[in-house]
């Protein structure tokens, strides 16, 4: 995906940083620096991350013939010709000072495991430099944080090629100079490690969640007003039976709207609003696989929580990782990119909240409850009374399936529930800061927002943006409204 230009550069999508707060019990904070290939042995600790440092590549004959031409001279590319590297799925660029942004393209190419075909080339995201913390945070800070590409997920591989080559100036433009690429260029090869035992997703199947969400899809279209008990009972129905036999430590099973009211009642009309007695508008909690379920290592986290007073609105994102993947390959995504989050860029936690992959399965994301209002870090500027979700993949030219979308809907009918907020209208909040809207800028968004909303960026992908006011009819529609 390209970004674009309002007032700024615009960006692509992915995640930020947050403060720290209150410690949880267990997981000691991971402060080893990344070596230039860090080995861990899939029994001990699950994953691993090879950096490797880029250099000048010395010569255009030395690059792949098939280089953008004009791009810039031959010295000053820098990449890593082809090599064979530890296996690995996930792939991404960092560089050493986060406030500084990469002008170019950067690409690589991969073989998979078992193979001698090389790939084509495949572009990584650039434009990310509203992946960070508030300004002016602790955490933003700390020292700690990398500027970093997109990650980009390939699949099982041994090989890898990669080359960045600076952005050169209008060929009419005989002024301006190129700008240098960011010094401590490093490439990322992320192994996410093997599944869980008894992986909660395992076997699901896209055919039959698209199928169960396809009534779904009809109603948010204009069938009506009402919500028939037959779709509630059709949406609970799309959960895979391995999900369903999972313990409560690793799936959070899916709950009627009664049951969600009964249980969300004593702790959440307070935080919502509530009146005694009134009718509180919370859709069904979905199912959703927990951080165990898909095989998070805590100790790669930073131990503290942090929290921020309500959840007011949700920011749907892509995560940009490409649509390469299968179902079964979701945890295995999601531990990439929470790896590539912590140890390759800085992070504390992954950043958003929540996750969703092509077959409508809800994951948690960020530590710290999936009930409470966790601040993440998923879009800079407005981490503060919010929720990111991520959809796995890329939407700018490909559509979204419809089972992801239904899966937005269900996820933000009970999380927006349990503070009050109508997904169907709009609220206000305050910008941190950002290249849209000026630090103490109120600025007034739909509850149900898109990461390009809140920050000039194309995220999260033209075709899921399109996508999104069905989303919150539907999502309303869940609540009782």
């Amino acid at each position: 995906m390209r970004a674009f230009i309002t007032s700024a550069i615009g960006v692509t999508c992915s995640a930020a940083l947050v403060l720290p707060n209150a410690a949880p019990a267990g997981a000691a904070p991971d402060t080893s620096a990344i070596a230039a290939t860090e080995a861990a042995d899939p029994a001990e600790v699950p994953g691993s991350t090879q950096s490797l440092p880029l250099s000048p590549l010395p010569d255009a004959s030395e690059r792949a013939t098939d280089a953008p031409s004009g791009t810039a001279e031959a010295n000053a590319v820098q990449g890593l010709p082809r090599r064979d590297v530890h296996p690995f799925s996930l792939v991404g660029v960092v560089w050493d000072d986060a406030d500084v942004e990469l002008h170019g393209v950067v690409e690589v190419r991969t073989r998979a495991v078992g193979s001698r075909h090389w790939s084509d080339w495949q572009s990584l995201e650039t434009h990310n430099a509203e992946h960070a913390a508030d300004p002016g945070s602790a955490e933003r800070d700390s020292g700690t944080v990398r500027g970093s590409t997109a990650p980009l997920w390939v699949g099982n591989c041994d090989g890898v090629e990669v080359r960045v080559i600076p952005e050169a100036p209008d060929v009419d433009d005989r002024v301006t100079a190129r700008v240098p690429l960011p010094e401590g260029l490093r490439l990322e090869l992320v192994d996410p490690g093997e599944d869980p035992q008894q992986s909660p997703v395992a076997g699901t199947d896209a055919g039959d969640v698209e199928a169960a969400g396809a009534e779904f899809v009809g109603f948010a279209s204009g069938s009506g007003g009402r919500l028939a008990t037959s779709l509630q009972a059709s949406l609970q129905g799309a959960v895979p039976t391995s999900l369903q036999a999972s313990g409560q430590d690793r799936v959070l099973p899916a709950l009627s709207k009664a049951q969600t009211e009964a249980e969300s009642e004593a702790e959440s009309e307070a935080a919502a609003g509530v009146a005694p007695g009134g009718k509180p508008y919370i859709g069904p909690r979905p199912t959703i696989v927990t951080r165990k379920g898909w095989g998070a290592d805590e100790k790669l986290r930073e131990k503290g929580f942090a929290y921020t007073k309500s959840v007011k609105a949700a920011f749907i994102h892509h995560s940009a990782t490409g649509n390469k993947y299968t179902c079964s390959q979701a945890p295995s995504v999601l531990r990439g990119i929470y790896r590539y989050h912590v140890k390759s860029s800085g992070w504390r936690d992954i950043g958003y909240n929540f996750a969703v992959d092509k077959c409508g399965t809800i994951y948690e994301g960020r530590a710290g409850g999936v009930t409470k209002a966790v601040q993440g870090a998923h879009t800079l500027g407005f981490n503060t009374n919010s929720m990111g979700i991520a959809v796995l993949g890329t939407f700018s030219t490909s559509d979204p399936p419809a089972a992801a979308v239904n899966a937005i809907a269900k996820l933000t009918a009970w999380k927006l529930g349990l503070f009050g907020a109508n997904p169907n209208s709009r609220t206000t909040l305050v910008s941190g800061g950002g290249n849209r809207f000026k630090k103490g800028t109120k600025v007034k968004l739909n509850v149900i927002s898109g990461h390009r909303d809140g920050f000039a960026t194309e995220c999260p992908g033209t075709r899921l943006y399109k996508k999104l006011g069905s989303a919150r009819t539907s999502s309303a529609h869940l609540q009782g409204r």
